[in-house]
């Protein structure tokens, strides 16, 4: 059955009853077009495509009709040009081939005497123009911008737009008539201009330079719509045209950015739509938004600025969590330009904090970090301590760093530090960093006044609650370093204290062991504890006999590294004296700032800034921290590998210091034949310096892989002559890497590294990790790899940079991790193999 016309169709595809009924009628509809096609049958052409672009709408295919399309906007018919041009823009795209006929329909109909026509063809246009059709019909579209008639002038515009993205080159010819359209007092013409422009501003900065003179125009622009009273033809929700206005204040956004003059011009008017705009509905939201944004990116006023600030306090009272949301989203991005206006609206972004929505919540937490400062530390990290009791796991671990490190950062005592990080641990310990736990300890090791305080607080703590890992692990430490403290001393437990014996101490750290919540790293650091704890004088007799038995049982543990420390503490029950020395109390750990400078979100710890360290050319300049700014540099991989390894350091620039005496706890490394990994000419690092929970102990808790054998090569000439030598620093699992230094007479003491990374065999390493980290007088900066994956005949390469005193030798101690057909690899190297005077000769 043939349909005669689409209503006829549409009838009778809506009568099947079965899918397959509805396609097997679509497929004979189609053949019987086509077959009309066929025949050029000119009067049922319109019928035809009609029916054919709404079978291609239900999703069959209808692409046969092109050409037939093509031959109806050739039609002198009005009726017959809309549904070809309807046809065209359905079944054609800007990749076709066909396209290339149209072109000269649309030419013809763009100088079309009927206005109508040439909106048709200038619709097409926008919608399909390639970039050959845009180039033939850029001078027909920028004579259009000129019409007289309001119609054609706005969908010209809208051309024009189509036109500069695809060809910018071209956006210049544009500009003239652009600025005309400027000066349109019609709405949708003005709107459609003030979009083109804002595009061809986004292309070339010399066209923005050149519409900084239309400032005045969009200001008068915008003062018009704001000050004129009820319009109906353009009312919305009692606002004149808000599409225009935001569109226009972001254009005035882009214009005055970094233009004193420009943003002079915008203030007085940004000030009253800021004053004037009804905040009660989403409308007025949108403007007001978009006056904030334009107010914070030009160069305006101080109390403009405030206004703004403002203006976003009032959206975190909005009902509408969408609202809320953007203004804390756009609070986040303000914080750093003016901290005190947003300091004022502390109290109900703290609010936020309880919100339903967690992603309120979590902008909320990260604007809340950034407020923190000297004078409301202590408010401010009661309210992150109370959100912590009740926060999700997704946020806790962010969380506990950053109370940690700003309570670091702004602390008003020791005493008010220790217990903020003890609430932590109390609260979240099992989603605390490591960087965090030591940091406590040499907290601890420094402050000799609060040890005993501090001692007591874990004891109790543990003894109520053993199920949190970072509170177990620090007590256990500290109860192993500090136990002849609290056993002579008693427990201090608000105002009173309460004595307890050595036994009650081992009970309570050998308790450890049969809990479910012991796992591998507690039980290592609950025999170091006991161990330490049997070396002290206030331990009895029967409780040095039962430390020992327990180390007894663990040598024959399944566990190699517990085994190997049950062996080795057990081993030092038969030194008699060299006993105590070996375990006597740690002096402090060398002192390192901990604070990362960077959260998991990327934004800064509180709200004052640090440091900064700029690459300028082949120099680094380092800028300062102001006095009331405490320094909060990022931390790189050099910093975590300084906190890693202890003896070196990647920030320092003092002289090299003295090696330290040897002390008993030096001694022990002798003891039991341990192997080290340090190269020739590379001084151990002094215990004081290791991670404090394992530097009493002869086995570390990270395994340290032994450096492969590197050859040396023997200078043969003066350093000069050997800057380009590739130095093997690693060849292992068909990974090489070689470092190439590079020196410069005219500045001594710096030394450019190459490093090349290769594989010699047939399978790639992926997911390439490399660390570097100097002793503590030299400087390190590592520009990021070039790709982490290295392929099969592909060279891969980072560039460090290394400042060290002249005369000094340049050393470096190596971290890789990379992986190879699925296995993962992870090794350390100590690297000491370039030439001597290669940073230059003392004078």
């Amino acid at each position: 059955m043939v349909y005669h016309n689409l209503k006829a169709l549409i009838k009778g595809i809506r009568s099947c009853k079965t899918v397959a009924d509805e396609r097997a009628l679509i497929q004979q509809e189609s053949a019987a077009i086509r077959a009309s096609f066929r025949e050029e049958d000119s009067f049922q052409r319109h019928n035809n495509i009609a029916k054919l672009l709404y079978i291609h709408m239900l999703g069959s295919p209808a692409h046969f009709g092109q050409i037939e399309c093509l031959k109806l906007v050739a039609s002198p018919r009005f009726s017959d040009k809309r549904l070809g041009y309807l046809g065209i823009m359905l079944l054609l795209d800007e990749n076709q081939e066909v396209l290339t006929l149209v072109t000269n329909s649309l030419k013809n109909d763009m100088n079309h005497s009927n206005m109508y026509a040439v909106g048709l063809a200038l619709c097409t246009f926008a919608n399909i123009a390639s970039e050959e059709m845009s180039r033939d019909l850029a001078s027909e579209i920028v004579k259009l911008l000129g019409s007289s008639n309001t119609y054609i002038r706005k969908k010209a515009a809208l051309c024009a737009l189509r036109v500069i993205r695809k060809v910018p080159d071209i956006a210049e010819n544009f500009t003239p008539k652009a600025k005309h359209l400027l000066t349109d007092r019609n709405h949708g013409v003005l709107l459609t201009a003030i979009t083109l422009v804002t595009e061809m501003c986004q292309i070339s900065d010399d066209i923005l330079q050149e519409f900084k003179e239309g400032v005045p125009q969009l200001v008068r622009n915008l003062k018009s719509l704001v000050t004129t009273g009820y319009s109906p033809e353009h009312d919305v929700s009692g606002i004149t045209d808000p599409f225009l206005q935001v569109k226009i204040l972001r254009l005035l956004r882009m214009l005055g950015k970094g233009d004193e003059q420009a943003s002079e011009t915008m203030n007085d008017i940004l000030a009253q739509v800021a004053t004037n705009t009804d905040s009660s509905k989403n409308v007025g939201n949108s403007i007001l938004y978009e006056t904030v944004l334009t107010v914070l990116d030009i160069e305006a006023d101080t109390g403009l600025r405030v206004m703004a600030i403002n203006i976003l306090g009032k959206f975190l009272s909005n009902k509408d969590n969408n609202i809320r949301y953007v203004a804390l989203n756009t609070l986040n991005k303000v914080v750093a330009m003016d901290t005190n206006a947003v300091q004022r609206h502390r109290n109900i972004i703290l609010d936020c904090l309880r919100d339903g929505d967690i992603s309120i919540r979590r902008r909320a937490l990260e604007l809340s970090y950034a407020l923190i400062n000297e004078q409301n530390v202590r408010i401010l990290i009661r309210e992150l301590l109370a959100f912590l009791e009740v926060a999700d796991d997704e946020f806790k671990l962010g969380l506990t760093t950053q109370i940690c490190l700003a309570a670091e950062r702004f602390a008003p005592n020791k005493r008010w530090h220790i217990d903020t990080v003890l609430r932590v641990l109390k609260l979240a310990g099992n989603f605390v960093r490591e960087e965090i736990l030591s940091a406590f300890i040499r907290l601890v090791a420094y402050t000799p006044e609060l040890q005993h305080y501090t001692a007591s607080k874990l004891y109790l703590a543990l003894k109520a609650d053993i199920s949190q890992e970072s509170l177990t692990l620090a007590a256990t430490w500290i109860l192993g370093e500090y136990s002849e403290i609290i056993v002579q001393g008693g427990i201090i437990d608000d105002d009173h204290t309460t004595m307890i014996t050595d036994k009650d101490l081992v009970d309570l750290v050998l308790s450890i062991l049969d809990s479910p919540y012991a796992n591998y790293l507690i039980r290592q650091f609950v025999l170091a504890s006991v161990t330490k704890i049997a070396a002290r004088p206030t331990t009895s007799v029967p409780e040095q006999d039962r430390i020992a038995e327990v180390l007894a049982t663990y040598t024959n543990s399944p566990e190699l590294e517990l085994q190997q420390r049950a062996v080795e503490f057990a081993s030092l029950f038969t030194l008699g004296d060299t006993r105590i020395g070996v375990l006597e109390q740690m002096p402090p750990p060398e002192l390192k700032t901990t604070v990362m400078g960077v959260v998991s979100e990327k934004k800064p710890v509180g709200s004052t800034q640090g440091g900064e360290v700029d690459l300028i050319g082949d120099d680094i300049v380092s800028t300062p921290a102001t006095a009331s700014a405490p320094a909060a540099s990022a931390q790189s991989n050099q910093d975590l590998l300084a906190e890693i390894f202890g003896g070196l350091s990647t920030t320092s620039a003092s002289p090299a210091p003295a090696a330290p005496q040897r002390t008993a706890v030096d001694n022990i490394m002798g003891l039991f034949d341990n192997t080290n990994i340090s190269s020739p000419g590379l001084p151990t690092p002094h215990p004081s310096a290791m991670p404090p929970a394992y530097a009493a102990t002869p086995t570390s808790a990270f395994p340290q892989a032994q450096a492969p054998p590197t050859s040396v090569p023997t200078p043969a000439a003066a350093p000069s002559q050997q800057r380009l030598t590739a130095y093997p620093a690693y060849d292992k699992n068909d990974l090489r890497i070689t470092l190439t230094p590079q020196t410069s007479p005219s500045k001594p003491g710096v030394v450019m590294i190459l490093a090349r990374f290769q594989v010699s065999g047939s399978v790639p390493a992926t997911g390439l990790s490399f660390q570097a980290a100097v002793p503590k007088s030299q400087q390190l900066q590592m520009l990021p790899m070039s790709n982490p994956n290295i392929n099969p005949g592909a060279v891969e390469t980072q560039q460090m940079r290394v400042v060290a005193p002249v005369g000094t030798n340049v050393r470096l101690r190596l971290r890789i991790a990379y992986s190879v057909a699925g296995q993962n690899f992870q090794e350390q190297v100590d690297f000491a193999g370039f030439p001597p005077g290669l940073t230059g000769t003392p004078s």
